[in-house]
């Protein structure tokens, strides 16, 4: 497969450098960047993607910064789980009964652009296989 365009995720995760804070989506859970945010609760936020790759594609996000799945703690399991529960019902609030795709993308060569944890939930099409 291609990298995709010149500055598409595949460069921009080549230029991310981990720790440099406040990442995009801590400006998004501060108010201070608008997002289309589509549900919320005290440990999470789901908002569309700004550059869709599917006619459904939203994030889902832990308010805890947590940098990369590679990361996680033991004590972080039942936030990781909730995560995964937001992304369920928020899709199937989206309409996506004929299935999704969930990715979580982790570091430069996962194409991890944001060092912030967050689920892509993409939907609307037929995936295809194998992905990357």
């Amino acid at each position: 497969g291609s990298d995709g365009p010149p500055g598409g995720e595949v460069e921009k995760a080549q230029r991310a450098a981990e720790g440099s804070s406040p990442t995009i989506f801590s400006k998004i859970l501060d108010g201070s960047i608008p997002a289309n945010i589509i549900y919320k609760d005290d440990q999470c936020v789901a908002f569309r993607d700004v550059a869709p790759q599917a006619p459904v594609h939203f994030l889902v996000i832990p308010r805890r910064p947590i940098p990369r799945i590679s990361r996680v703690a033991e004590s972080d399991a039942q936030l990781l789980g909730h995560l995964l529960l937001v992304a369920s019902k928020t899709a199937k609030a989206e309409g996506l009964e004929d299935g999704y795709r969930v990715v979580i993308n982790d570091g430069k060569q996962g194409a991890q652009s944001v060092y912030h944890l967050h689920l892509h939930v993409l939907g609307g099409r037929q995936m295809g296989w194998p992905p990357g």
